[in-house]
Parts: structure tokens; C-alpha cells; sequence
């Protein structure tokens, strides 16, 4: 959500800001805005003049009764109780109409970044830089879920059974190496000085509202019948969440938290469920970064984390690039986002595995998350990015490390979590 000075100040900004998203029916959005604010800020101020009225008329009544006055008291006491009726409808008016602003500007996207590349879709999401070769085998990759069913370590049909299209068993070998890649990515982080966290798995509505927008939680969350509660499909949205309505001391910024948790997505739309394999599916587990800095800091910190995710599977042997999102591919809460996508030597195409994004004092905003400096409290900007995603990290790594026997090189930052073992062997 945007400062509403914004459009009291520079409407014109925020239109073009919005047709670089290309959402131009959210255009008349920002004349009603402006509109309404002006009414409330006039509410508000015959609101406050009316209580001064009140307040001088008032100081009145009690000296004219000892003065004996009591007919001149009465007519005061009439005007007095008129005010109050009149102060009544001022903040009946003003409540009403700060509620419908509100409700639009959820709707107003944040104000995207100069740096981000002007595209409809994310077709037009542009490439910023390779890290590692892609290398194409003199062998065949088979696809992930027959590397795993040679491990014994898929069974999706049985999952089928017990709770339907979309979920998984991962077992034996595939379900130790999954957790050790979420081991490694924990600890990855810790030594890059981040907190680990687990977070509470389902939030409340207004948190969930604090986090994202409406066409994102409607087309992502799982809401529990009869609470207010809803599954996480991030760690990020109850990490953010931990902080809301909190005044944080600027000493203490940035705060720099990596979190686990398995998440929870409907997967609804055109892309589907995968029938077969790991890559869309319902619930999954990831390894998260969240900061929450001072403004000035948040891009030192967007190219910190991003780089941080490179570097964790560069470490894997898995060749990665960056992709910098287009305007139209941004999510409304995000000033700027850049995609990570690991090499499928498989599919000979790069694949998306993380995302990393700056959101400016969006979140802080609808969630009251301050700092409090000599000047005044101010909202804090806030960030967040994926360390591991998996299974989808796990394909990427199965892919970068089979061998022709159906064998699956363990590289040597693994090995501990793995007992020791150099390779998973065909079973």
C-alpha cells in the first residue's frame, strides 16, 4: 500500500505507475481516492471545530448558572447538544470514507522501481546473468520422477489415495536427501549471519491481508473452515507478521531472519498440477530470508540475498542464472523482483527455483511495522527471498548429479547430512 500523499501530491505518478503494470482499469482508482481523501480530511477538520465550539460553549454553562443566568445556560445547552449530533455525523462520515479509501488503496499497486524493464507478462522478464555452464551429458537425463523411482524414493500413487492429485511420499534415500538439502540450506544462512526461525503455520486474516494482495491470497491460500485462519504458502507471510503493529529501535535494524517451514499452495490456474512429477504440487518445504532494514539499505540488501541463493547452488554443482521480473509480472506489493533459475540439462531450459524481492514499506504500512528514530517513527522496509524451494531444488539437483547408471553424485557440502554417503545408488 502506498503513502496517500502520493496521490494527494503527484496523481499523475501513480497513474503512470499503474500503466507500466498495465492494470489501467485500477486507473479511476486514484481520482476516487483523491476524492474521498478530500472529503475526509473535510469531515475531519468541521469535526474539530465543532469540538472547539463544544468545548467554548460548554466552559460557559457552568459560569452563567452561578451567575444565575439559568434561561441564557439553557439556550447554550441546546446549541451544545447540537454540536454533538453534528460531531456524531463528522466521524460517522469520516470512518465510512476512510474505510472505502483504505479498501482502494489495497488495490493501488506500489511504486515500481526505475530499474525494472516495462513488459506485460513474464514473457518479457529479462535475463541478467549465468552462473556456472550448462552442461548438456553425452547421456540421456531421465526425468526426475523415474531418477527418483530408480532410488525407490517416489510414491505418488499412494498419496494419490490418501489425499489426493498434488501431493507426494517421498521415501528412503529421496526423502533423506530432501531434508539434508533443507539442512544445509539452514545452516547455509545461519553462517551468513541470519536467525533461524520456525514460524507459526497458519495466520489470520489481517495478516495474511498485510502480506499480500487479494488476487494473490485468493489464488494461493488454503483457508481453515470455520477460523480465521489460513495455511502459509511462505514462511515470509508469518515472519513479516511477527512485527505487526510493532515499534522497532533503529539500533536494532536490519533484522535478518531465515526461516523453515513447509507451505501450503492451491496451485489453481492454467498452469495446473503436474500429473506426474514434483514440480507443481500442493504442499512443499522451504528455507526463507526476510530482512527488515532502514529504506536507505533495502537495495544493498536485494543484492545480498539474491546472491546468497547463487551462491547456495553454485555450491551443489547446479548452474544457475537471474532473471530481473517485468512490470507486469510483479506482484502489486513488490517495487522490484528478480527470479533465480537453476539449469535443466533435462529439458535444456532454465527453471525457476527462487525469488527475491524488495517491497519497499508496502507490507510495513498495512502492518504498522515502524522504526523509531530521533525524528519520528517511520516504516521500515522489508524483503524477502528464497534460500531453497524444494522438492523443486531437489529436481534441479537430481537433474545437475546423475550419472548414466542412474547413480546420484552427493557433492561435498551434503555429505554430512547425507551419513558420509557419496552417492545414492540404484536400488
Amino acid at each position: 500500500m502506498i503513502d496517500i500523499k502520493l496521490i494527494r501530491e503527484n496523481k499523475d505518478l501513480v497513474k503512470e505507475n499503474i500503466k507500466k503494470k498495465f492494470q489501467d482499469k485500477k486507473l479511476s482508482l486514484v481520482d476516487e481516492v483523491f476524492d474521498l481523501d478530500k472529503k475526509c480530511r473535510e469531515a475531519q477538520l468541521n469535526g474539530d471545530k465543532l469540538r472547539a465550539l463544544k468545548n467554548e460553549k460548554s466552559a460557559l454553562i457552568g459560569s452563567l448558572m452561578r451567575d444565575g443566568k439559568k434561561d441564557e445556560a439553557d439556550k447554550i445547552k441546546e446549541e451544545v447538544s447540537k454540536y454533538a449530533d453534528e460531531i456524531l455525523e463528522c466521524e460517522k462520515t469520516y470512518e465510512e470514507l476512510s474505510l472505502k479509501i483504505k479498501e482502494d488503496m489495497m488495490l493501488i499497486p506500489n511504486i515500481i522501481d526505475d530499474s525494472v524493464p516495462i513488459g506485460e507478462d513474464d514473457t518479457k522478464n529479462v535475463e541478467i546473468e549465468k552462473f556456472g555452464e550448462p552442461s548438456i551429458p553425452s547421456f540421456e537425463i531421465p526425468h526426475h520422477a523415474d531418477i527418483c523411482a530408480r532410488l525407490n524414493g517416489l510414491d505418488k500413487e499412494s498419496a494419490g489415495r490418501t489425499s489426493g492429485n498434488g501431493f507426494y511420499y517421498l521415501m528412503g534415500d529421496v526423502a533423506r536427501l530432501h531434508s539434508a538439502m533443507l539442512s544445509y540450506a539452514r545452516d547455509f544462512m545461519i553462517d551468513k549471519g541470519f536467525t533461524y526461525a520456525i514460524p507459526p503455520f497458519m495466520i489470520r486474516s489481517d495478516v495474511v491481508n498485510g502480506v499480500m494482495s487479494f488476487e494473490e491470497m485468493d489464488a494461493m491460500m488454503y483457508k481453515i473452515e470455520g477460523e480465521d485462519l489460513y495455511l502459509i504458502g511462505t514462511s515470509e507471510h508469518s515472519m513479516i507478521g511477527k512485527f505487526k503493529d510493532q515499534i522497532i529501535k533503529e539500533n536494532e535494524l536490519p533484522i535478518t531472519l531465515t526461516s523453515y517451514s513447509p507451505c501450503f499452495r492451491k496451485e489453481v490456474g492454467s498452469h495446473g498440477i503436474e500429473e506426474r512429477g514434483l514440480y507443481r504440487v500442493h504442499q512443499f518445504e522451504k528455507q526463507e530470508m526476510v530482512v527488515l532494514c532502514k529504506p536507505e539499505d533495502g537495495m544493498d540488501w536485494y543484492n545480498k540475498m539474491w546472491s546468497y541463493t547463487v551462491e547456495f547452488f553454485r555450491s551443489l554443482d547446479i548452474p544457475v542464472r537471474t532473471l530481473e521480473c517485468c512490470s507486469g509480472d510483479l506482484a502489486d506489493l513488490k517495487v522490484k523482483s528478480c527470479d533465480v533459475e537453476a539449469w535443466s540439462p533435462r529439458q535444456q531450459k532454465y527453471f525457476e527455483v527462487g525469488s527475491c524481492s524488495i517491497l519497499g514499506d508496502a507490507q510495513a504500512r498495512r502492518l504498522g511495522i515502524r522504526m523509531k528514530t530521533e525524528s519520528g517513527n517511520k516504516f521500515v522496509t522489508t524483503l524477502n527471498n528464497t534460500v531453497l524451494a524444494t522438492p523443486r531444488g531437489l529436481i534441479a539437483f537430481l537433474e545437475n548429479n546423475v550419472n548414466e547408471d542412474g547413480s546420484v553424485n552427493i557433492p561435498k557440502v551434503l555429505r554430512p547430512y547425507m551419513g558420509g554417503k557419496e552417492k545414492l545408488e540404484i536400488k
